[in-house]
């Protein structure tokens, strides 16, 4: 088994980050500025907020934390967002998810200026991705393309499965993995919960994205050898021997694969600390074509 280092390949695209950082400061040109909104105490939102922010502050980004009580109605809300889309001083902000049950998702995250959704969720910007248009990426399906191209892991007319349809994850990586790009033209398949003998889609595939949020779901008797496995999911179960009384797992049972020839990311250190850096490449991006 060999690890896909997504903790180490983060570390790598912040600090390019902060070189371009640097140098804008050096020249007299704005420090970018990612800003977060975080409704209620949400404590696994309010955890993921914090690293945002400390990953602004190793590069050098000035950041703002926008956080306002559960029970904000939902118009209270469009007019914070209005105010932050006419705060030239911010270059991007992410609406963290998930938003209290009386708020509705999408009028909210429509509302944000398409030239500041680093998180790449606005259809203006999902539209662009899914023609092929250079735009801002929704981060996590970044994180995996980054991921796929500095491990030159080769994609083209391969059978690529991704498991899950979700808006934030499934379907995006799932457009850019089929285009015809360098690092893509795979051959993709998506399943979800409705899908028939998938384990014989996983054995078939040479490359599995899971993003369904099913601890351990994912078995070596499910996998063939010389398989890439990006494992998205992230859940919480329960550990007597855990000072927190919890761990943190993903969809694949790696323990499972310890023996197998294939390549994997670990949960945690996978996928999650690539999201966080490609959202503030993403701001980096919006910050330039203020310039």
């Amino acid at each position: 088994m060999k690890i896909i280092d997504g903790k180490k390949i983060s570390n790598d695209v912040l600090d390019e980050i902060k070189i371009v950082v640097d140098e804008r400061i050096k020249n007299r040109k704005k420090v970018p500025h990612l800003a977060a909104v975080l409704v209620g105490d949400d404590g696994p939102s309010e955890t993921y907020v914090k690293s945002k922010i400390r990953a602004c502050e190793r590069v050098g980004f000035n950041s703002s934390l926008f956080k306002f009580d559960m029970d904000i109605s939902q118009d209270e809300l469009l007019k914070e967002i209005i105010k932050i889309n006419e705060n030239q001083d911010i270059d991007g902000f992410i609406v963290q998810l998930p938003l209290p049950s009386n708020i509705e998702q999408e009028k909210i995250l429509t509302q944000i200026s398409p030239n500041k959704d680093v998180d790449g969720f606005h259809p203006y910007n999902y539209g662009k991705m899914t023609l092929g248009i250079d735009t801002f990426l929704p981060a996590t399906p970044a994180g995996i393309v980054e991921l796929i191209k500095r491990y030159k892991i080769e994609l083209s007319g391969k059978k690529c499965l991704v498991i899950g349809r979700s808006q934030i994850v499934g379907l995006p990586i799932s457009i850019l993995l089929g285009q015809n790009k360098s690092y893509a033209n795979a051959t993709v398949t998506v399943a979800h919960s409705q899908t028939k003998h998938l384990d014989l889609l996983c054995a078939s595939s040479n490359i599995i994205i899971s993003a369904i949020g099913i601890p351990n779901f994912l078995k070596s008797s499910m996998v063939s050898d010389k398989t890439v496995i990006i494992d998205v999911g992230i859940s919480r179960i329960e550990d007597s021997t855990s000072p927190r009384g919890y761990k943190i797992v993903g969809d694949v049972d790696i323990e499972d694969f310890r023996d197998r020839d294939i390549m994997i990311t670990p949960v945690p250190g996978g996928v999650g600390p690539m999201t966080i850096a490609m959202l503030l490449q993403n701001t980096l991006k919006a910050c330039q074509l203020n310039d």
